[in-house]
């Protein structure tokens, strides 16, 4: 089967170290950390070490884009991440969070419902995740009331490597060539101009109509200019 892909990182649009940041349960007490590293063959590492023994058996480290960006995913069937190699045997996820909120008074972030889609890449080559396969999830455990995706306003893009509660941890590796959305032949049709994959700058921050504990809708802060591009879509 064959499938279109927009990149979104990786591919025609070069990893930059510089717009990811981690996030990972240190801020909590834990002890595991994440590192996203830019190879010289222009793909990337994410590696680390996952701890488990800090915090009884819990444990998470990821990577993350950095800020809120605002993708539009809607002409899409979900994301592709291109592997390049993995030996670990690790359960990896992939999460999107289509809301943020402001950080609390003390600088940390406000939780909020993050939605995985969990891989264990076995060999080389591209691992398609379809919408369906992200969950939502809240501070690790899944949150079965929460509003659907909304893949019309994607706020944030990670890796992650967590605990599952005590089933993993050590230190884990994965080489990622791209990560991209991508439609299957069935769905692909003519590209207009209001079918473009949209990437917004980075903005400081958004907010949101309900508390942190609750299913997030988004009020959009009044935009700067939009920069539409369309990002490179190839046939793979």
């Amino acid at each position: 089967m064959h499938h279109s892909l927009c990149y979104l990182y990786g591919g025609s649009r070069p990893w930059d170290a510089a717009a990811w940041v981690e996030s990972s349960d240190r801020v909590r007490g834990g002890s595991s950390e994440a590192n996203l590293e830019v190879e010289g063959s222009g793909t990337v590492r994410f590696y680390g070490t996952l701890d488990t023994t800090t915090l009884g058996g819990a444990g998470f480290a990821s990577q993350h884009s950095r800020g809120i960006i605002d993708l539009d995913l809607s002409a899409y069937d979900g994301i592709a991440i291109a592997v390049k190699s993995s030996t670990d045997g690790k359960r990896y996820a992939l999460t999107l969070k289509d809301c943020l909120l402001p950080n609390r008074d003390d600088g940390r972030e406000q939780s909020t419902v993050s939605w995985q889609a969990e891989f264990v890449p076995s060999s080389a080559g591209h691992v398609f995740l379809s919408w369906k396969a992200f969950k939502p999830t809240y501070r690790g455990r899944d949150k079965t009331d929460a509003a659907p995706l909304d893949i019309a306003g994607i706020k944030r893009i990670g890796l992650m490597m967590r605990s599952f509660f005590d089933k993993q941890y050590g230190s884990f590796s994965l080489e990622i060539e791209s990560i991209a959305a991508y439609r299957t032949t069935d769905s692909i049709r003519e590209l207009h101009d209001d079918d473009e994959v949209t990437l917004l700058g980075h903005v400081e921050e958004g907010h949101c109509s309900k508390t942190s504990d609750q299913a997030c809708e988004q009020e959009k802060p009044a935009r700067r200019p939009r920069a539409w591009r369309r990002l490179f879509c190839g046939l793979l």
